[in-house]
């Protein structure tokens, strides 16, 4: 008995001395401790802009979010005549919890090439780069309900970009998936529902992308679709807890220009880079954003890009940068590439593996200054 008191008090006082150096240690943050914000055109982290000071080749990179797109971290196929087809190579099964762990293993090394952000989704992307199928991967049951498996993959991520100081872009749904919700109202029932979760587990780290591409003519649901889609934000908009809100926005398919509805009600903008093979017209793609009649002073971000060409004299990214434009890397296995390469289609080595991942970042560290 003696014993057994003894090390009862001696874990409290672990327990007692873990809690004071959390509190009292910078770099161990607690949930909440990571803060999003606009000024402008401009991002900000716990009131500070982005990559501070930064200039490169005489372009302002300081208020930019550079990103890539990681939508699936959270990845699960719940479809078992499918499921098979994402098992890893080496135990020849899949694992959505070995995928989620390996994504969060790998952020540190991300943010540390100068990553300030990425899109996650609850609704994730093709698997395999593009396409649709009969896979069923959704945070949502049919009402609108969060699937709670999901919602401990997520917070695991954004527990550690929170950590780490990162603000993640959260997508809620994807064209491919969204017919695995009932209707509209079922929609609209759990954008509120991912909302409430996020203010409740305090995240103020966590930018909002309503659905990937509103104007792809894939989507079911009619309050998913480019006219319609603003409805969504507002709802989130209207969404206040303890004077916070969260910032929100939806994007288009590649090489569209946003419409007037969302550039009236979101907070930044969403393009995609997707198809256009002109670093030229990425330039022209935002000065035409920026040109739209309602158009007032905001963040423009790629979070999609296919194109990389990182070490030619003109790419994608550069035009992007060169426009006070945020980009986004986009990266899918292209047939016959091995298990390393790519990081959209599943299962995903979320590793800095394959040499277009290293060319990525190496350039993005040069352009940050990490």
């Amino acid at each position: 008995m003696k014993i057994r008191k003894m090390r009862k008090q001696l874990n409290i006082l672990l327990a007692t001395l873990a809690l004071t150096i959390a509190v009292m240690t910078p770099g161990l943050s607690q949930s909440g401790s990571t803060e999003v914000s606009i000024e402008g055109d401009a991002f900000l982290i716990n009131g500070k802009y982005t990559y501070e000071g930064r200039y490169w080749n005489g372009h302002k990179i300081e208020g930019l979010l550079l990103n890539a797109r990681l939508v699936q971290g959270i990845f699960d196929d719940l479809n078992e005549e499918t499921a098979e087809r994402w098992k890893y190579p080496d135990t020849k099964e899949w694992d959505p919890d070995r995928n989620t762990d390996e994504f969060v293993a790998a952020m540190k090394s991300w943010y540390d090439h100068g990553l300030m952000s990425f899109t996650i989704n609850m609704q994730g992307g093709s698997p395999m780069g593009y396409g649709n199928k009969n896979w069923y991967n959704s945070a949502y049951y049919e009402d609108g309900q969060l699937r709670q498996d999901y919602l401990n993959r997520l917070e695991k991520i954004l527990d550690e970009a929170d950590r780490l100081g990162m603000a993640p872009i959260l997508g809620l749904f994807y064209f491919g998936q969204d017919q695995n919700l009932r209707d509209d109202a079922a929609v609209a029932r759990a954008t509120e529902n991912v909302i409430e979760w996020l203010f409740d587990k305090g995240y103020r780290n966590v930018l909002i992308e309503v659905a990937n591409e509103c104007d792809n003519a894939k989507y079911d649901r009619d309050i998913l679709k480019a006219d319609r889609i603003h409805e969504l934000i507002n709802l989130i908009k209207s969404k206040n807890k303890n004077g916070y809100r969260f910032l929100v926005s939806t994007s288009y398919n590649g090489n569209q220009i946003p419409y007037e509805n969302v550039i009236k009600s979101a907070d930044f903008l969403l393009i995609h880079g997707n198809g256009v093979h002109e670093p030229e017209r990425i330039k022209e793609m935002v000065k035409l954003t920026r040109e739209v009649d309602v158009y007032k002073s905001m963040p423009v971000v790629f979070n999609e890009d296919d194109h990389f060409d990182f070490g030619a004299r003109e790419n994608n990214f550069l035009s992007a940068i060169t426009s006070y434009a945020s980009w986004g890397y986009f990266d899918f296995r292209m047939d016959g590439e091995g298990y390393e390469a790519g990081f959209q289609s599943v299962p995903v080595d979320w590793r800095i593996s394959s040499e277009r991942k290293k060319a990525f970042f190496n350039y993005l560290k040069e352009i940050t200054g990490k």
